[in-house]
């Protein structure tokens, strides 16, 4: 099958959020899926398959844990390999819980449409807070869609120097898929920073991650009176993108730069085509 490693939310090879995207011509069991993304060992690999019509796809994200029901990155990477394969310029994607995502891809950026997820109040653990090594947090939130914690922070230099204990990190918690932190830029360009941590079901910390911003986008858009915005995620490797509320949905824009495309043999695969799925050639 192709398969392509792709840097996500970012104008430069090896900054911003690294995908595996997998083209297969046969359909995988999830526990071959699970394998290949171990292989891959990055925060998400995306497996793609081409529906009809034109443009149609469905798509698959798997950390090297558990298969991840929403992916920015991973989507905005995806878009990227169906342009360099198929030469389209719009690609839908429907996810396994039917989530219908659109991106419009050109030679340099990519926009995608997300859902617009809303946030209800919570209690972060001390314990939690702790492992972090924050002391004061401006608000806690909880999305249920993704089953993240959301932290508000004085400001984005406390955010940038946190180094968190993971090990006693994920001891504090027992039922959310990851911890999103976040503060207002100051003078920067940026709107709002953020950084995602989820030893839960992931990696120690996913360096850009689009799928938080399901709900941040309308969390910063209330705060700061605005729609459209420019967000920075300040992991060591950074990356940045666009976001807007539009018509009921988050619209993220961003680039996604190829660095690795190739063949992945599968001789003594169990494969097997899946209906109304056609094979990549």
């Amino acid at each position: 099958m192709k398969a392509f490693v792709i840097d996500a939310f970012t104008d430069r090879p090896f900054r911003g959020n690294p995908a595996a995207v997998c083209l297969p011509e046969s359909l995988l069991t999830d526990d071959e899926m699970l394998s290949i993304a171990r292989e891959f060992n990055l925060s998400e690999t995306a497996f793609i398959a081409r529906l009809a019509p034109r443009g149609a796809f469905s798509i698959r994200y798997f950390s090297p844990k558990m298969e991840i029901p929403l992916c920015g990155h991973a989507t905005l990477a995806a878009a990227r390999a169906v342009h360099t394969v198929e030469g389209v310029d719009e690609a839908r994607f429907t996810t396994v819980q039917g989530l219908d995502l659109v991106a419009r891809i050109s030679a340099d950026r990519i926009s995608m449409l997300f859902p617009d997820y809303g946030l209800e109040p919570a209690t972060a653990p001390a314990a939690l807070l702790a492992a972090l090594g924050i002391e004061t947090v401006r608000n806690t939130a909880f999305n249920r869609e993704t089953k993240i914690l959301l932290l508000e922070i004085a400001t984005a230099r406390e955010l940038a120097d946190l180094k968190p204990d993971f090990v006693a990190l994920q001891r504090a918690h027992g039922s959310i898929n990851g911890v999103l932190v976040t503060a207002a830029s100051g003078t920067d360009g940026y709107d709002f920073h953020s950084r995602y941590f989820w030893p839960w079901s992931g990696t120690n910390e996913d360096p850009v991650t689009g799928g938080t911003h399901t709900f941040l986008t309308r969390y910063w858009a209330e705060r700061l009176g605005k729609t459209r915005m420019r967000s920075f995620q300040s992991s060591p490797r950074s990356g940045f993108m666009d976001v807007e509320l539009k018509d009921g949905h988050v619209e993220i824009t961003s680039q996604a730069i190829i660095v690795l495309e190739g063949r992945m043999p599968t001789q003594g695969w169990r494969l097997e085509t899946a209906p109304g799925e056609r094979r990549f050639e």
